[in-house]
């Protein structure tokens, strides 16, 4: 690509895109994750859990594309909410798992209607959506160091 051709102009960069459409992912989420006294960073590290819970500290961080350094405050805080337990992995003992609790799991429950009511806000369809999401996947990958 030609220096000519490369954007300068923000509205034309791809990351001041990202950059206000996360913010504004992150302010819709605030008001339905208030009623459920969740951040958004915790919902997403419940979403995770609850497609399979007992998983390790650092296999969450991967996932979250996070330190585990900064993981592990978020998830001492869920703990202290009730919502998991951390205990010593059986099969890695240097190794802390997180597992949902009774609380954490009726929380399931009330993410698809955060979803619907996200969904609706977004202005797009259903296919729009996976159409992007399979567009930032394939952006986070390129990205990623190999």
């Amino acid at each position: 690509m030609q220096h000519a051709d490369i954007p300068t102009r923000a509205d034309d960069l791809f990351c001041y895109g990202l950059y206000t459409a996360s913010h504004a992912v992150n302010r819709a989420y605030a008001p339905h994750l208030k009623a459920l006294d969740l951040t958004y960073p915790q919902y997403i590290t419940l979403t995770l859990l609850w497609e399979e819970d007992g998983q390790q500290v650092n296999a969450l961080a991967r996932k979250l594309g996070m330190e585990t350094s900064t993981l592990t405050p978020l998830v001492k805080r869920l703990e202290a909410m009730g919502h998991v337990t951390r205990c010593k992995s059986a099969s890695d003992g240097r190794a802390v798992e997180v597992r949902l609790t009774a609380q954490g799991r009726a929380l399931a429950a009330k993410a698809p209607e955060v979803t619907a009511c996200m969904i609706g806000q977004t202005g797009l369809t259903l296919a729009e959506l996976e159409a992007l999401q399979g567009l930032l996947f394939k952006l986070r990958n390129g990205l990623q160091p190999t």
